[in-house]
């Protein structure tokens, strides 16, 4: 356990946000935890988030050692296009998994991850792990970044929160889609009749835009790149979907027999562009096409 002592300069500001700023690597809501923990004191007794220092403070700051995560570390390879000290991004496979849950305990991309970054993480929110600001479904394929301490992953989940990220699909959909640009800005919520499903005729919606042009036409399909203004749960699918171009694949919410041999929708994360926590840089990262989506493709000019 580490012991931090300070004396506050100032006075006014609530203790989280303080806190917050002035130490490295600890995030707002880690802060908060550590409040609600009694893990920190002001002038020797407990207080609230919501306490607002004053000038002179003594605070008395407890930093337990990080938990260690309930998963184990798997040897299972992983596709780097980028790697330093404060990120990694990586060109997820289709049939894998981001996250253990019930039914994939195992053999999912944190496995891989704790495997490969070793004693490199540092404590998130108190807990050795790599911080995943966001998620693709098991067979979406492409660009995904994790991050591998606190305040990598309270920047980066800012930035998630300010649509200041930059995150471009590459699809292929049902239909001739005659526009050749288009946005669907439809709120996305729990399907109203299965749970399992979401949908844009729910009750109370999250709002959810998704911009959409056009890269190639097939006759009964479009090679199209959707570009996500939200990021809610099957955004895209749900989307395409709703204006009746269906993804190639998807048979959720889509045709449940697909023309060809696919494992899923074909929607590939392409392009993920950020502005670097440590650096303020702003970087682009471009996973490749895999080869089933290429092949598809080919395919689909021979026939065009």
């Amino acid at each position: 356990m580490d012991i931090i002592k300070l004396r506050t300069e100032f006075g006014g500001e609530r203790i989280d946000r303080y806190l917050s700023g002035n130490l490295e690597n600890r995030s707002r809501s880690y802060i908060q935890k550590l409040l609600k923990d009694g893990n920190i004191r002001v002038n020797d007794r407990a207080v609230k988030a919501n306490y607002k220092i004053n000038e002179g403070d003594e605070l008395l700051i407890r930093i337990p050692d990080p938990e260690v995560l309930d998963i184990l570390p798997e040897d299972i390879p992983l596709d780097i296009i980028y790697e330093d000290e404060d990120i990694l991004v990586v060109n997820k496979p289709k049939g894998m998994v981001v996250h253990p849950a019930p039914g994939h305990s195992g053999h999912t991309l944190v496995n891989a991850i704790l495997y490969h970054c070793g004693d490199q993480l540092s404590g998130i929110n108190g807990v050795m792990r790599p911080g995943i600001v966001h998620r693709i479904d098991m067979d979406t394929t492409g660009s995904l970044m994790i991050c591998k301490n606190d305040r990598a992953h309270q920047i980066l989940a800012e930035q998630l929160k300010d649509h200041t990220i930059t995150r471009r699909y590459h699809a292929v959909v049902h239909g001739n889609i005659k526009e050749d640009t288009g946005t669907v800005n439809a709120p996305i919520g729990r399907h109203p009749a299965d749970r399992k499903k979401m949908s844009t005729r729910a009750a109370h919606g999250r709002s959810a835009v998704t911009h959409f042009r056009v890269l190639e036409r097939f006759g009964d399909y479009t090679y199209i790149e959707c570009e996500l203004e939200t990021g809610r749960t099957h955004q895209i699918r749900v989307h395409m979907s709703s204006i009746g171009h269906p993804i190639l694949g998807d048979t959720v919410y889509g045709p449940s027999k697909c023309p060809f041999r696919l494992q899923g929708q074909t929607l590939h994360a392409k392009i993920l562009g950020i502005c670097h926590p440590t650096t303020g840089e702003y970087m682009e990262f471009d996973a490749p096409l895999p080869a089933y989506f290429e092949d598809l493709l080919s395919n689909l000019r021979r026939k065009n």
